[in-house]
């Protein structure tokens, strides 16, 4: 019997596994994909390794730093912080018609740009900047009124208020157009305070520096295990059954399938509909390019723009949204060395109901003709981008379902989180997007505080 089984080898189940596995508990993570990481993770592609999710480690703090998630992270899964190799952002811009505000790792620059665009919005930006809840404080009452109802009595400047929420929807909202206030602080902290990096390796080295951690401290890591069901007798999740039929046994279960999904291993339909999925999913294209990106003209790291001044982060009508997106560049970090080849990702809000619903040979028609729209898009930050790519590939909402298991491609789970990690049994939790943090790093801090909270009882400060 083990102590801990953890559905799902993305940043939350590996973190969650190293935090028990520190204590000795035994462990086992089962991941359904032959690759771990999830909705962040990796392939290879016409001798080329593309990266699936990873445009950025958000809540970037730089070496020796004491405070902020990344510390806390590194801190609790007894990581060092040259693991996971990160390099600060260049620089990224927020782009909207008449309107570009540029901001970097160092948020006074940001605060400069808006003193420059919008100097009647100085002090009230100052002022929302206090008020900002705390990360500990998502569950709160406050922190679940709606985001732009709060900010909205700070900022009253409708442009900006737009320009400001554009990279955090794209960067985290299971909502379309807005969030609770709780999740717009904890997502302006992580972009805005603290800022953004990546390794020069890609998603590979963070995932690689977790797995190599759960194995030496002997978790069991179990590739290509789907599991089909848990199994629940008498109130409690005694273990699960693999798709193989195996059957193995468990003190606890932590999922990080998404609330849905594991309602639906357990047998619970109903339960699972309780819950709408999340709407949000997109198309995104990635080019690689015979030049460096700056050579093209494009020296940021992420251009997030808008073609109107109302933001339309909201499920489109048809396949996908070109009105507004962002263009990035993993060659426009900080690294000791530059990447060989030039890289340049677009993304754009899309409808999975649309993608799903295309034959095989409409569905890869339509990702070749997304493809040429979203570089046509980006070209006017980009100039003479079709003649520099050699080689592309696409994934849609259809794409991020077969990689998350998540219902609708939502990428960032259902709108309703269960903050406490919680469900209707009393050794199984959620950890992960539905639990309520998402990004790299936000997802892995769910899975070492549900770890902590449930399965360790511990203080996760």
């Amino acid at each position: 019997m083990y102590d801990a089984i953890i559905i799902g080898a993305g940043m939350s189940g590996l973190a969650a596994g190293i935090r028990l596995a520190l204590f000795e508990k035994r462990v086992a993570i089962l991941e359904r994909h032959a690759v771990p990481g999830g909705l962040n993770s990796f392939y290879r592609l016409r001798g080329r390794d593309y990266d699936v999710g990873l445009h950025a480690v958000t809540n970037f703090r730089p070496k020796g730093s004491r405070q902020g998630p990344l510390v806390r992270l590194l801190r609790q899964l007894r990581l060092r912080w040259d693991d996971l190799g990160l390099a600060p952002q260049a620089g990224s811009s927020i782009v909207f018609p008449g309107a570009r505000l540029d901001f970097s790792n160092d948020f006074d620059l940001l605060r400069s740009e808006v003193g420059r665009h919008f100097p009647r919005q100085s002090d009230n930006l100052e002022r929302l900047v206090a008020h900002l809840a705390g990360y500990g404080e998502l569950a709160e009452p406050a922190a679940q009124c709606p985001a732009r109802e709060v900010v909205g009595r700070f900022l009253d400047d409708p442009l900006l208020v737009e320009m400001l929420f554009c990279p955090l929807l794209f960067y985290g909202a299971a909502h379309e157009g807005d969030m609770p206030f709780g999740q717009f602080s904890v997502l302006f902290r992580s972009i805005y305070l603290e800022g953004l990096g990546r390794p020069r390796e890609g998603i590979r080295r963070i995932l690689a520096a977790l797995g190599e951690k759960f194995r030496q401290l002997g978790g069991e890591l179990r590739l290509r295990a789907g599991v089909d069901r848990i199994v629940v007798r008498d109130g409690r999740a005694e273990g699960v059954v693999l798709d193989d039929g195996t059957e193995l046994t468990a003190r606890s279960v932590l999922s990080s399938a998404g609330w849905r999904e594991t309602m639906r291993l357990c047998g619970e339909r109903q339960l699972a509909d309780q819950r709408p999925a999340g709407r949000m999913s997109f198309v995104e294209s990635i080019s690689v390019l015979d030049r460096q990106p700056k050579d093209l003209g494009f020296d940021r790291t992420t251009i997030f723009f808008c073609d109107s001044e109302r933001l339309p982060y909201c499920r489109p009508e048809g396949l996908a949204e070109p009105r507004c997106g962002l263009v990035c560049s993993p060659n426009n970090f900080l690294y000791d060395e530059p990447l060989g080849e030039g890289i340049l990702r677009i993304a754009v809000p899309a409808n999975y109901d649309r993608w799903a619903a295309l034959g095989p040979e409409a569905y890869r028609r339509e990702k070749s003709r997304w493809h040429d729209a979203m570089i046509a898009a980006a070209a006017r930050f980009v100039p003479g981008l079709p003649d520099a790519a050699i080689d592309h590939d696409t994934f849609t909402p259809v794409t991020i379902r077969r990689f998350t298991g998540h219902d609708e491609g939502a990428v960032y789970g259902i709108p309703h989180k269960q903050y406490d990690g919680a469900t209707h049994l009393e050794n199984l939790f959620l950890c992960g997007a539905d639990q309520g943090l998402v990004g790299i790093v936000g997802a892995a801090i769910s899975g070492i505080a549900m770890a902590n909270r449930h399965v360790l009882g511990r203080d996760e400060g």
